[in-house]
């Protein structure tokens, strides 16, 4: 008999990590990647407005953790509005908000999988989800996890929905060099959020407290790129505010924030050849020695290794992409300072900045896969305003508290 709860830390921990290294991510044939939750099996959602983790629990007289699954609820952008009673010739665009829910995080010991034990955690979170007033939610899975993708298009409802790209890029032994042609400028949080409100509210999925976010320990900072030589670019002193910023925008600029995971979680690559970890630490080996070299080096992902999220990547201007560039060799220079291993991000398909994002091909997910389902009993009817049948936009908002 399998009773599902709410995850208690006093007597859970050894049970839920148990399940945690048994279990690998990512299809099978490949590396299978390992994390590390650093004794907190909670760390990837506690920073969100309102969460809950369960376990599966089996047994009677020996009762043995044999799965578990995280969630939380907060409040995004759906969608966007024209407001129509502003006496101004032109319309002032509006974000239309939700309740959303995220599902993250399931895991079924592989040695009782398919007794019907996932459907059961994901029906008793979507109880919890109901009951806090969420209207929908939604999973982040690889395109190619056929027994994830199953699960939740087939048993539990849920619908294709968006497919982003997970792109990941090694950090190396060296510093990267920021174009002398670009400024980099870190705003305070509050200034940050003046930023992404004025400017990227209506993006699909922006959080509604993202000040919550930007004010978060594990926020590093947010860093505007804009041409050296232009009014903001001249030096200290010659920021306005972002209000200011964007009244009167140089000709291209571009903004990303940087998230520290290192400090909640760690990832390990298991599976790989003594071959593959000889060479990797020969090219570490080569690129601490000679740095002047700029040897793109395998970092050591055969061990536990953190890395930092850039998330709130925009920008506008016809050199907006090489901001972006600028910006992501900053986040490098960072993220090697922090002793990390990698330095990832996730983008919409079809974002147009994100050929200014360095990636390692073999590192990264082209198609991570999202589905989403609305939560109540007319969640199929088709009406209009229902989110899961809206297109996809240019750009999405990735809530780093999720990644």
């Amino acid at each position: 008999m399998t009773v599902v709860r709410e995850y208690d830390p006093t007597r859970d921990l050894a049970g839920v990590e148990d399940v945690e290294h048994r279990c690998e991510v990512g299809p099978s044939g490949k590396l299978s990647l390992f994390t590390d939750l650093l004794g907190d099996p909670i760390c990837r959602i506690r920073h969100s407005p309102s969460y809950l983790m369960l376990v599966a629990e089996m047994g009677t007289e020996k009762k043995e953790i044999v799965g578990m699954i995280r969630g939380c609820i907060k409040t995004v952008t759906c969608g966007k509005k024209h407001d129509l009673n502003l006496k101004s010739q032109n319309d002032t665009v509006k974000p239309l908000y939700t309740k959303l829910a995220y599902v993250l995080g399931l895991r079924v010991s592989p040695f009782h999988r398919r007794q019907g034990i996932g459907f059961k955690l994901v029906k008793m979170l979507e109880d919890w989800f109901r009951q806090n007033g969420a209207e929908y939610s939604y999973i982040a899975t690889e395109n190619d996890n056929q027994a994830s993708v199953n699960l939740f298009t087939g048993k539990c409802g849920y619908s294709k929905f968006r497919m982003p790209s997970i792109l990941v890029n090694p950090v190396y032994a060296h510093r990267i060099n920021v174009s002398r042609r670009v400024t980099v400028i870190k705003l305070d949080p509050a200034d940050a959020e003046t930023l992404y409100r004025l400017r990227f509210s209506t993006t699909e999925f922006f959080p509604r407290d993202i000040d919550s976010v930007l004010n978060n320990r594990l926020s590093l900072g947010t860093f505007v790129a804009v041409p050296r030589g232009s009014c903001y670019g001249s030096g200290s002193g010659s920021w306005p505010g972002s209000a200011k910023f964007l009244e009167y925008p140089p000709e291209s600029w571009a903004v990303l924030s940087v998230w520290n995971c290192k400090d909640s979680f760690r990832l390990e690559v298991r599976g790989a050849s003594r071959l593959k970890r000889v060479v990797a630490k020969t090219t570490r080996v080569v690129d601490k020695t000679l740095p002047f070299l700029k040897l793109p080096s395998i970092p050591s992902v055969f061990e536990p290794f953190g890395l930092h999220f850039m998330y709130g990547i925009g920008g506008e201007g016809p050199r907006a992409v090489k901001m972006v560039k600028s910006l992501c060799a900053h986040a490098h220079n960072l993220a090697k300072e922090g002793g990390c291993g990698v330095l990832a991000t996730e983008v919409a398909g079809e974002e147009p900045l994100r050929r200014g994002i360095p990636h390692w091909k073999v590192l990264s997910c082209a198609e991570d896969l999202w589905c989403i389902k609305r939560l109540g009993e007319d969640y199929s009817d088709g009406a209009v305003g229902d989110w899961t049948k809206s297109p996809p936009g240019i750009s999405i908002f990735v809530d780093p508290r999720e990644f």
